[in-house]
């Protein structure tokens, strides 16, 4: 039992709190340094054969889902539990006893005057509320006020929101969800296996005078079952609809390919640079659009570039497979055709296309509240010190004058003693004496 107890002590200190912390901060930021979700040739390649070992045993190719993140997390938020409920009792009996007179008499850490013949002057020197009147269980009469209450939840508003923060970013990392989705306009594309498609109805590039690029901008439609919801979307403004943040992400170059035989059209679709496509009576010979080049020029030592982001010159770079194996590649210039057999492939009308990262994230309020009551938390903390006043009649008629603020320290006390300096009983008579 003693050493349940001393775990117990030890897991909701001051000292584990910080080291526990300062793990998870570390963790955090070997992670940042990390490339994440690489294959374990990278990492042994990087960082050699037993550094890449450890580092995947430890989970460190994805961090965030790994065993250790998880285990810090949650050790943190455990800790940050448990002092909030073993503090709370403790600050809801304080705050009562703000209000209760009767605990007014009980307090001796306090500044104190005796002789005090003016206790609402020293009540309105201290910045207090007017004072209430009380009788104390002996008969003697007590004034009483007090302020900023609410200042002593300060330091445990702080956990909560701290709590809820690092559990709100752990369990986001295992249910939220991200999907890509991208394409030219005119195009509908399904969004995975949410049941919603996005049809991509305009893409337009903003630039400045110069030709640099001012902004990207989609005009979207998502549909869900027999629901429409359209909207812009452009880079640092995200649009929501059905409950997912689409963001703009980057964009890219597709163009238009069509393929006849025996000089009858077979089909036409349009790729985006990186897609592959069969043909429809031979699946197996399969066309890969690697690139495309809106101004093509061929530099030496470099090989293929754009001079411009602008279609003055088009290529295209392809690649022909049948049955996985390669057949060629080559740079397909605008005009130009590709003969296969009975087939021919055209690659015409180079366009941009707009990539949308697709967001769920269902802890995002979650976290948005801690991070509100962290904030409540450090107002109430340093701009909101709890104090309280009172004064006792004694038996010559005057005033026995208290005040204490335990955040206050040794600026309380001058502001104490400055409010209560000339307010004494015979103060006048020894100041002439001197």
């Amino acid at each position: 039992m003693k050493t349940i107890k001393r775990a117990f002590r030890a897991l909701t200190s001051m000292r584990c709190a910080i080291v526990l912390l300062l793990l998870l901060a570390a963790l955090c930021a070997l992670a940042s340094a990390i490339p994440q979700g690489q294959s374990s040739d990278f990492y042994a390649g990087r960082y050699g054969e037993r550094p890449a070992a450890l580092l995947l045993a430890l989970g460190l190719d994805d961090a965030f889902h790994s065993a250790l993140f998880v285990a810090l997390a949650g050790l943190v938020c455990l800790e940050l539990l448990l002092c909030d409920v073993i503090r709370f009792p403790r600050l809801l009996r304080q705050s009562r006893a703000f209000r209760d007179p009767v605990s007014y008499a009980a307090l001796d850490s306090a500044n104190r005057r005796e002789d005090v013949k003016d206790v609402q002057t020293a009540f309105s020197r201290l910045h207090m509320t007017p004072a209430r009147q009380a009788l104390l269980p002996d008969g003697r009469e007590l004034l009483y006020c007090y302020k900023h209450v609410s200042g002593l939840w300060g330091a445990w508003l702080c956990h909560l929101g701290i709590l809820l923060l690092i559990a709100g970013f752990t369990l986001g990392m295992f249910f939220s969800r991200s999907y890509s989705v991208y394409g030219v306009p005119g195009q509908q594309k399904p969004l995975a296996d949410t049941g919603c498609s996005v049809t991509i109805n305009d893409f337009t590039v903003d630039r400045y005078d110069s030709g640099a690029v001012r902004q990207y901008e989609s005009a979207i439609t998502v549909s869900y079952h027999d629901k429409m919801q359209s909207a812009r979307v452009s880079v640092n403004a995200p649009a929501r609809l059905f409950g997912y943040k689409f963001y703009q992400n980057s964009t890219g170059w597709a163009a238009q390919v069509e393929i006849s035989k025996d000089g009858q059209p077979l089909q036409s679709a349009v790729l985006c640079a990186g897609e592959a496509l069969g043909f429809a009576d031979k699946p197996e010979l399969v066309l890969m659009l690697h690139n495309v080049y809106p101004d093509y020029v061929l530099v030496p030592g470099h090989g293929p570039m754009s001079a411009s982001d602008e279609p003055n010159n088009p290529a295209y770079l392809y690649a022909l497979y049948y049955n996985g194996g390669l057949l060629g590649m080559n740079a397909l210039m605008q005009g130009e055709e590709i003969d296969i057999d009975a087939y021919r492939v055209r690659i015409h009308t180079p366009q941009r296309y707009t990539l949308l990262q697709v967001k769920r994230d269902t802890t995002a309020l979650w976290v948005l509240f801690g991070a509100v009551i962290l904030l409540v938390g450090l107002a109430l903390a340093f701009y909101m010190q709890p104090a309280r006043a009172w004064a006792i009649r004694q038996e010559n008629r005057l005033w026995s004058f208290y005040a204490l603020c335990p955040k206050g320290g040794a600026m309380f006390q001058q502001r104490f003693d400055a409010a209560t300096a000339d307010l004494m009983e015979g103060k006048e008579e020894k100041d002439a004496s001197r």
